[in-house]
């Protein structure tokens, strides 16, 4: 019999710790902290929209260990093509550009810097020149778009004659260094 009344005691803790359960879960259903279902399914979405932005953002690094491979590639390329080795290779180019597009190359001053860690070396042009307005867009673009790599940094008018046009322009490149 005693088996019996403690089965009994068990089961009634049993039977009341699982009430008090379901009630502890009503009441969350219920509950205004929870929300209503259409609450839940409004967070739900935003929560969706959320991981999708999310995954948006971080779309872009996937493959990021090939992309770096890859620009290291296109740098090395870089180098190679469009940096010049030789001061000269500038001088050449800006002459053959000159000629090419009739403008006259009145006054040119090359400013070398001292070589930075990359092993680059900076160089500064500021070049007056002189031509009629559509031989200097000429240059400009065909120095633009040269195999070697310049940056047009300003163009300012010099004063104009009849039809020749002056201009004074400042101009960087770079030569490849022993780093």
């Amino acid at each position: 019999m005693a088996d019996l009344k403690r089965t009994r005691r068990t089961l009634a803790v049993v039977f009341i710790t699982l009430g008090v359960v379901d009630v502890a879960a009503l009441a969350m259903l219920f509950s205004p902290l929870v929300g209503s279902m259409d609450s839940r399914m409004v967070q739900l979405d935003q929560l969706r929209v959320q991981a999708v932005q999310k995954m948006r953002q971080v779309e872009p690094l996937n493959g990021l260990d090939k992309k770096i491979v890859a620009a290291g590639g296109q740098i090395d390329g870089f180098y190679k093509e469009r940096l010049p080795g030789q001061d000269s290779v500038i001088s050449e180019t800006l002459g053959r550009l000159a000629s090419a597009s009739g403008v006259q190359l009145a006054q040119v001053k090359y400013t070398f810097a001292e070589h930075d860690q990359v092993g680059l070396r900076p160089v500064s042009i500021d070049a007056n020149l002189q031509g009629d307005y559509l031989q200097l867009v000429r240059f400009i673009n065909s120095l633009e778009r040269d195999q070697v790599f310049f940056v047009v940094d300003s163009v300012d008018l010099g004063g104009e004659q009849g039809d020749t046009v002056r201009l004074h322009m400042k101009v960087r490149t770079f030569l490849k260094t022993e780093a």
